[in-house]
């Protein structure tokens, strides 16, 4: 938790933590570390660390806005389909069982390839594509609430399909949600650093750590580790929401450790 704090405070106080701007450029090119530059410079001659303090911010804020979205989408979709078991169940689980058969790096490759490399375009592509496994959670967690007697009593008094999904159906399937939707954060912030890493997911000059690995890959050559830094903050963060959500999914799953 504390390292997802600081991941955190970094990304929303960039502009205050930051000594450069973003995009700010000084003459020399992969410079070494110094004072001035504790981390260097990249190619184009602008502050790693610089770049590292607001790649936080960019990757960590889109990925948690393309997972909201997801967890929306996929949630909604997922518990509707629960609750009205018929055609509509049919028709989303077989859209949905199409698109997790297409390998969603693949695919989001040839969209982003169609429909443009833009922040919007990322954001809406792989919310869409991680929705899908949103959906088969809360479809199969919802299938055990909505044969609950309490659920036919609010349908009996005229209660719409969006009110019982969010004031019964939801609150009780809560927890595995908000687990998985924890480790969907950690493969949605992973996707967007790989495409960055490609070329065509966050762009430049916005800083982002996916693509700052693949600017500064030269560097590996000399002996110098800066390209892996970036590399290193992808996977911290990574194994930490790990531990936060597996700590969550304990909490509330009822278990008590063996003494």
């Amino acid at each position: 938790m504390i390292v997802v704090l600081a991941y955190l405070i970094v990304a929303l106080f960039a502009p205050v933590i930051a000594r450069y701007g973003e995009s700010q450029v000084f003459p020399e090119a992969f410079a070494p570390w110094s004072a001035a530059h504790p981390l260097g410079t990249d190619q184009l001659g602008r502050d790693v660390l610089t770049r590292m303090i607001y790649g936080a911010r960019n990757t960590i804020g889109i990925a948690l806005v393309t997972t909201a979205l997801s967890f929306t989408i996929g949630v909604s979709l997922g518990l509707t389909a629960a609750l009205n078991r018929g055609r509509l169940d049919q028709f989303l689980s077989r859209m949905v069982d199409v698109l997790m058969s297409i390998p969603s790096l693949i695919f989001s490759l040839m969209l982003l390839s169609i429909f443009g490399a833009s922040v919007t375009s990322l954001i809406f592509i792989i919310a869409v594509l991680d929705s899908t496994r949103m959906f088969r959670l809360a479809r199969a967690t919802g299938l055990g609430v909505v044969v609950m007697d309490y659920i036919e009593v609010a349908q009996m008094r005229g209660e719409t399909t969006g009110w019982v999904v969010r004031h019964e159906i939801l609150p009780n399937v809560l927890p595995p949600l908000i687990a998985e939707t924890g480790l969907r954060f950690c493969f949605v912030f992973l996707t967007i650093s790989a495409l960055s890493f490609l070329g065509v997911g966050i762009q430049p000059p916005t800083a982002d750590w996916g693509s700052m690995v693949r600017e500064n890959a030269t560097l590996i050559t000399y002996g110098d580790i800066t390209p892996l830094l970036p590399a290193a903050a992808i996977g911290l963060l990574t194994i930490s929401v790990n531990f936060v959500v597996d700590w969550f999914l304990h909490k509330t799953s009822g278990l008590k450790d063996e003494k």
